[in-house]
């Protein structure tokens, strides 16, 4: 049998004069799995997954890593094998987007000249030319090329596990689907353990090879996306699973649904323009619209309407809210 790359047995974590943030906790994470821990605040997802690196202690129960207590290991090798992703982008703002990628290379004293490579060649795996990106300055990239600077920059010695807490959850809608699907295409590559924290499902079943559902401190389920779909353990958990399926709905409308939010296309404009036809998925739109301003929208051959990125945006936020 494998060695699990990360097991939880009987884990606590209790604070003075508070409800357990983790309560009794077990579980295993396999080698090379995309695991994904989703709650409501105050789950316990965030604290399970510092405990990994120890940014925090339990209070009982033990964690062994690549089959070895965490007591067995020097926290700072510890922390060397392991990638680390926040919400909050945390580029070195004085520093170049090479040299961010490159620090912990550097760290580890790598060749300069494959440090050099291995910028490069991560760049181009997120489609981000290197001659292009390398010597600019996070402070000149957006929130969704920062974050993907992030995700390069954890990756770059590939580590034996990545932990990521809400990388996305400030991104627009677009560049959190992008970023998702980046995130798949690198996993598939690099084959690292990711241990992903999200509060929205529908990112959980579209990145998980399986998903722990929290609440309260205490885990409800484990089990692959497809199988929490069919068999949610609880009200709670199949309450938690609809409300997903409804946003996930909103991506397979067709573009023809925001017409009311796309700019009408005026009658003298050049009616040859390439667009898309109104019966397009919304989800088929966007990564198009991630490489320009706008795309035109057409019914039956004729330009009826041009929409733009932040048309998506304000489309998927409205219903959104109304849904609730």
């Amino acid at each position: 049998m494998t060695t699990p790359m990360i097991a939880f047995k009987h884990v606590n974590k209790q604070y003075a004069d508070a409800a357990p943030a983790v309560n009794d906790l077990s579980l295993t994470i396999g080698q090379n799995e995309l695991f994904v821990l989703v709650g409501t605040s105050g789950s316990g997802k965030t604290t399970t997954l510092k405990m990994i690196n120890e940014l925090i202690q339990p209070t009982s129960g033990t964690i062994d890593f690549a089959g070895k207590p965490l007591s067995d290991y020097n926290v700072r090798d510890l922390r060397w094998n392991i990638g680390y992703v926040l919400q909050q982008i945390a580029l070195f703002p004085n520093m170049t987007v090479g040299q961010n990628i490159a620090l912990i290379p550097e760290l580890k004293h790598w060749d300069k000249a494959k440090i050099a490579a291995t910028v490069d060649d991560l760049l181009e795996q997120v489609e981000l030319p290197p001659d292009k990106y390398r010597d600019r300055m996070p402070s000149e990239l957006s929130g969704g090329e920062q974050q993907r600077v992030g995700i390069l920059r954890a990756l770059a010695t590939q580590p034996e596990v990545i932990l990521m807490d809400e990388p996305f959850s400030a991104l627009d809608p677009i560049s959190r689907t992008q970023l998702q699907d980046l995130l798949l295409r690198m996993h598939k590559k690099f084959k690292t353990t990711i241990v992903f924290v999200t509060h929205d499902m529908n990112e959980a079943l579209k990145l998980g090879d399986r998903i722990a559902i929290m609440r309260y401190g205490r885990l409800l389920q484990v089990d692959t996306p497809a199988a929490i779909a069919e068999h949610p353990v609880n009200d709670f958990v199949e309450s938690f699973f609809a409300t997903s399926k409804s946003q996930n709905a909103l991506l397979d409308e067709p573009v023809g649904a925001l017409e009311n939010y796309w700019q009408p296309a005026h009658p003298d404009e050049n009616q040859s323009e390439t667009g898309v036809d109104t019966e397009t998925l919304v989800r088929e739109v966007l990564p198009q619209l991630a490489d320009t301003d706008h795309i035109a929208i057409k019914r039956a051959g004729a330009l009826v309407g041009h929409l733009t990125r932040q048309d998506v945006i304000r489309y998927l936020s409205d219903q959104t809210h109304h849904a609730k």
